[in-house]
C-alpha cells in the first residue's frame, strides 16, 4: 500500500503522533514483511494500522468484547485477533520480530511479569515498542490521581460523573472497550529505564506525546479543535521530559 493511501482510525493528534512513533520504529528496525505481536490489542486499531504496511500481525488482548470489535472491523488478511493471553501465547513458542505494548503496563500491578513473557516471545535483538503515561505528568497528575482518590466518596463520584456525560465524554475510548481503564502503575522516565533493566531490555529512544490538550478544562476546547491539539504536541517537544504527557519508547532485547 502506498504511504498516500494509508488511512488513520484515530482523530486525535497526540494519538496519531504515538501511531506514527510505532510504525516509524518498526520501519527502521525490522523487515517489511515482519512479524509483529500486539499486546493488550483493544480494539484493533494499531494491528490494523500496522497491517496495512505489510507487517504480519497478531493482535491479542484477554477481553473478548474488545476482540469481537477488533476483527469486526477488520478487513485485512495480514491480521489476525485472538482473546487470549500472553502467557497462554508464549506456550506455543512463536517468537516475533517486534512486540508492541501500548498503553498497556499502567493497568497491571505486575508489570514485570508481561514483560518477561514478551522476551520470551521476542526473537534475539528483536524490537519492543511500549508506550505509557507520564506518571508524573500534567494528566496523570491534575486527572487521573485525583479521579481515583474521588472515588473513595460516592456523592463527589456521582456528580463528577453526571458533570462528565454532560460534557459528552465516555468511559471508553477509541482504543480500547474493556470495562476496566483503571491506571495502577505511573512510570517516570527513571521508573521506565529499570523497569526496562530489570527484565534484560534496553530502552534506545524515548519520544514524547503531548502537553495539557487533554488536560480539563483546556480538554474541552482541544478535543474539537485539531489546530490545537497539533499545537500541544508542539510545545511538549520544546518542554523537559517531566511535562510530556505520555511517553513513547523503543526497546531492544539484550542476551541474559
Amino acid at each position: 500500500m502506498t504511504q498516500s493511501a494509508i488511512t488513520y482510525e484515530y482523530e486525535r493528534i497526540a494519538d496519531i503522533k504515538r501511531l506514527n512513533f510505532i510504525t516509524d520504529s518498526l520501519q527502521k528496525e525490522i523487515p517489511a514483511n515482519g512479524t509483529v505481536l500486539d499486546v493488550g490489542c483493544g480494539n484493533g486499531v494499531i494491528s490494523r494500522h500496522l497491517g496495512q504496511f505489510g507487517y504480519v500481525v497478531l493482535g491479542i488482548d484477554i477481553s473478548q468484547k474488545t476482540i469481537d470489535v477488533a476483527r469486526s472491523k477488520n478487513t485485512l488478511p495480514n491480521v489476525k485477533f485472538e482473546a487470549i493471553s500472553a502467557e497462554q501465547l508464549t506456550a506455543s513458542g512463536q517468537t516475533y520480530d517486534a512486540v508492541i505494548c501500548s498503553e498497556v503496563l499502567e493497568h497491571l500491578h505486575h508489570p514485570e511479569v508481561l514483560l518477561r513473557t514478551i522476551y520470551a516471545s521476542l526473537k534475539d535483538g528483536g524490537t519492543l515498542v511500549v508506550t505509557v503515561p507520564n506518571g508524573n505528568g500534567p494528566r496523570e497528575v491534575c486527572v487521573t490521581k485525583p479521579m481515583l482518590k474521588a472515588r473513595n466518596n460516592p456523592g463527589l463520584w456521582s456528580f463528577i460523573n453526571n458533570v462528565k456525560k454532560a460534557l459528552g465524554f465516555k468511559g471508553t475510548t477509541v482504543q480500547s472497550q474493556a470495562d476496566n481503564l483503571d491506571h495502577v502503575q505511573f512510570f517516570s522516565r527513571k521508573d521506565l529505564e529499570q523497569l526496562a533493566n530489570a527484565n534484560d531490555f534496553e530502552i534506545i529512544r524515548f519520544a514524547k506525546t503531548n502537553f495539557v490538550e487533554d488536560v480539563f478544562p483546556f480538554s474541552l476546547f482541544t478535543k474539537r479543535v485539531k489546530a490545537l491539539q497539533t499545537l500541544d504536541c508542539k510545545v511538549a517537544e520544546l518542554l523537559p521530559y517531566s511535562f510530556t504527557g505520555g511517553f513513547n519508547t523503543l526497546w531492544k532485547k539484550t542476551t541474559r
